[in-house]
């Protein structure tokens, strides 16, 4: 089963806000998902992005992929440089 780090759209009609959701690859974008990760609002002046770093940094240990712009998300909240750094500690020690 491949699992993707993705963006879930809800919100009213141009009020989007987005959920950062583990899911199948398979499923529809706002269909069944896996765990929730966290949330963004583009909406706000700040671009407003609100992760639960220890969910994502375990999905990425176990290999979810996340898509270009989750990923981007996710730098943005810090996550990616803590992945890397966990990454590279690891091979170090092996």
């Amino acid at each position: 089963m491949a699992v993707k780090i993705r963006l879930r759209r809800m919100g009213a009609k141009k009020q989007p806000f987005y959920r950062l959701v583990v899911a199948d690859s398979r499923s529809p974008r706002d269909g069944r998902f896996i765990e929730e990760l966290g949330w963004y609002n583009p909406l706000t002046s700040d671009d407003k992005v609100e992760v639960d770093e220890d969910k994502a940094l375990s999905w990425l240990q176990k290999g979810a992929q996340p898509t270009d712009t989750a990923r981007r998300l996710l730098r943005k909240a810090g996550v990616m440089k803590k992945f890397h750094e966990l990454k590279n500690q690891r091979s170090d020690n092996q």
